[in-house]
């Protein structure tokens, strides 16, 4: 496993495990990141991440990437 952080652009990837506070995770299952999903990494610019998910453009900082195992 490594963080979505680490994800290349282009990447249809599964997520397997989400980490950090229970309001945290419960932030990131709102906008689409649930175990078992897939993101696609759309573009990356000093860390911080857009990404496809459940047919949404979402930008995520690389904070709450690490947070989101792959």
């Amino acid at each position: 496993m490594m963080p979505l952080s680490m994800a290349g652009v282009g990447q249809e990837i599964r997520i397997r495990k989400i980490g950090g506070q229970d309001e945290t995770r419960r932030f990131l299952e709102r906008l689409g990141f649930v175990m078992g999903g897939f993101v696609t990494v759309v573009s990356e610019i000093n860390g911080n991440l857009i990404v496809k998910v459940k047919d949404s453009r979402v930008a995520i900082s690389k904070e709450m990437a690490r947070k989101i195992m792959i």
